[in-house]
């Protein structure tokens, strides 16, 4: 894939994208400062960090309806997520500004026969919980956006807000229930759509008995039904068949579970990869261990306050140097966080010390490898030292992934982005946790997960996920086999790593080591020429089906190099996710990008 001009979506003209194209070193720290020449040109970012204009613009919507002109709205996918929100506004607004408050509005279908779309809502779950707060504060609604990743999806906004122009959706009142976002309804007035989105049942077959009163009921309720979920997705929709949505979370699920490896239709996957756990290497698992969540952060976020509410409120551990906003989650949320940068040997006798002398911990957060080191950390000690003094175990294995390696054996839980190489595509963000039954917190997580889970991901989202993952399989052979072929021995790789011996200990017969590298250089004029060089996409996210390469510290760090760089993260870093395409024409191009570094040398 080429260059692309400043600010277009990755994939080109891709609806509902998660990169952007920052093709320049000079773009990317013209965006880092905010400069009014870059922002223009930005059609999209990634959706954590540059909120789509799908959901500014139902913002404006709202606050144009509800609010002030001194006022600006977060958009959120429950009332429960909403009381988050409000909840860590007040936190901060106490010291802030003193009885400054947050308003909270629920938009749910309106059950007016005549305005509304009744059951069929509950099919797609078209509802949206706003937080209005005073536009002055919108650094803490952007860290709870950036932090948490509960903001609503861009698909979901899209289709939230055409709806509510549409008059379907309204602000809850004692009449209207609340449609809970994960499957369980309530109840609601069965009511169709417009006549012209009515649609003549056949029977499946003859009749049997003679028909009542009641079965004529019975009948004109399943067409109203029929007939308004018919509606909602000839609507707003996109021609998908979003009352599939639920049979697409269970095929997730099950490929995450590690169950459903081959690539089959929806109409074909009812029966496959329920008894054939075994991937993960855990026995009693299956994908009733799975829970899925809107983006990777929200399922870290959401893994933190399940094991504080099981658990209790105890500082937890950051090992290694994290992808940042874990290490923000950890540290905002809660009583606070142990942070190892390093995530070494040293670190780990630290950590045995502290415990030694009485300190307890709710969990240990870490990535296996790290992002953007490819560092391992040592998981059997860590485990070790888990079982003996009373702390969770959670590992993201975002990186790495389930098919290169299997660390489940050695986690409570296991945490991912499926956004990235999961995905593949670029154009859906979602995420998963995942509970080892053989954990002994597994019983009072598994309990907490009853009462306080909520299935948040909004159902197209959830089809574009199925949709791509079903290759799952076949892209990492391939993007292991092209990243091994680009790599060499100086470059972050987990197999030049020092910490390789602990990944071998995880690596799965037939894994590989990801797709995932970063390479540093003597001067940040060489770093600024090969990025420039590369003919890559450039821009943030990783996992893509194309190689997509940045500048990680510079658009991770900007405001805090110097920190980074403490823990061995240089400020000229240039990340690489390998993608799919022809190795020796790769091979080509990393050459090519070189040849621009020894010009610079030569100069």
């Amino acid at each position: 894939m080429l260059a692309q001009e400043v600010g277009q979506s990755i994939p080109a003209d891709t609806p509902h994208a998660v990169s952007v194209s920052l093709p320049t070193w000079k773009s990317c720290v013209g965006y880092e400062e905010g400069e009014e020449g870059i922002l223009k040109k930005m059609n999209n970012g990634y959706p954590r960090f540059f909120i789509d204009k799908c959901v500014t613009s139902f913002a404006a919507t709202l606050i144009e309806r509800y609010g002030t002109l001194d006022e600006w709205a977060i958009l959120l996918p429950s009332h429960a997520v909403a009381g988050r929100c409000a909840s860590f506004f007040q936190k901060y607004l106490a010291a802030l500004e003193p009885g400054t408050k947050t308003r909270t509005i629920d938009l749910l279908p309106r059950t007016d026969p005549e305005n509304g779309i009744g059951r069929s809502a509950r099919r797609v779950s078209p509802m949206v919980s706003v937080v209005i707060y005073p536009k002055r504060h919108s650094a803490l609604a952007k860290s709870f956006w950036q932090h948490t990743g509960e903001g609503v999806s861009s698909r979901r906004a899209e289709l939230c807000h055409r709806a509510f122009n549409d008059g379907f959706l309204a602000p809850r009142t004692n009449d209207t229930q609340d449609n809970s976002s994960n499957g369980h309804t309530a109840s609601h007035k069965s009511i169709k759509g417009p006549l012209r989105y009515q649609k003549a049942r056949v029977a499946d077959g003859p009749e049997e008995h003679v028909r009542t009163r009641a079965d004529s009921l019975q009948e004109d309720k399943r067409q109203k039904t029929d007939d308004s979920i018919l509606f909602v997705e000839e609507r707003y929709g996109r021609n998908l068949d979003l009352s599939r949505a639920s049979q697409a979370k269970i095929a997730i699920r099950r490929r995450i579970a590690g169950a459903l490896t081959v690539n089959v239709d929806l109409n074909d996957m009812t029966d496959i990869g329920r008894t054939e756990i075994g991937i993960r290497q855990v026995s009693g698992f299956s994908e009733e261990d799975v829970y899925l969540y809107p983006s990777g952060m929200s399922s870290i976020f959401n893994t933190h306050r399940i094991l504080m509410a099981s658990r209790g409120d105890m500082k937890s551990i950051c090992f290694g140097f994290p992808y940042i906003d874990t290490l923000k989650i950890l540290e905002k949320w809660g009583p606070g966080c142990l942070f190892y940068g390093n995530g070494s040997a040293e670190d780990l006798d630290d950590l045995e010390k502290r415990c030694k002398e009485g300190e307890k911990y709710l969990a240990l957060f870490c990535e296996f490898p790290g992002n953007p080191l490819l560092k391992c950390p040592d998981l059997a000690r860590i485990r070790a030292l888990a079982d003996r003094f009373d702390f969770a175990v959670v590992v993201d294995e975002t990186i790495g992934n389930f098919l290169n390696i299997h660390v489940m054996p050695h986690a409570d839980v296991v945490v991912s982005s499926l956004t990235k190489v999961f995905s593949g595509d670029s154009n859906v963000m979602g995420g998963s946790s995942i509970l080892n039954p053989l954990s002994c917190y597994y019983e009072p997580l598994k309990k907490k997960m009853g009462t306080e889970y909520e299935d948040n991901y909004w159902a197209e989202d959830a089809l574009f996920m199925e949709r791509n993952s079903r290759d799952f399989v076949s892209r990492i052979a391939r993007i292991n086999v092209n990243a091994e072929a680009i790599c060499m021995k100086d470059v972050y790789y987990p197999k030049y790593s020092s910490t390789r011996p602990f990944y071998e200990q995880y690596r799965s017969t037939t894994g590989g080591y990801g797709g995932l590298l970063s390479v540093t250089f003597r001067t940040s004029a060489e770093a600024i020429a090969f990025y420039d060089a590369l003919e890559t996409a450039k821009g943030p996210s990783l996992g893509t089906n194309f190689t997509l390469s940045s500048p990680y510290t510079l658009l991770a760090h900007y405001t805090e190099l110097d920190w980074a760089a403490k823990y061995g993260v240089d400020p000229d870093l240039v990340r690489m996710s390998v993608g799919l395409e022809d190795t020796n024409e790769l091979c080509s191009m990393i050459e090519r990008a070189l040849t621009a570094v020894a010009r610079v040398n030569e100069a």
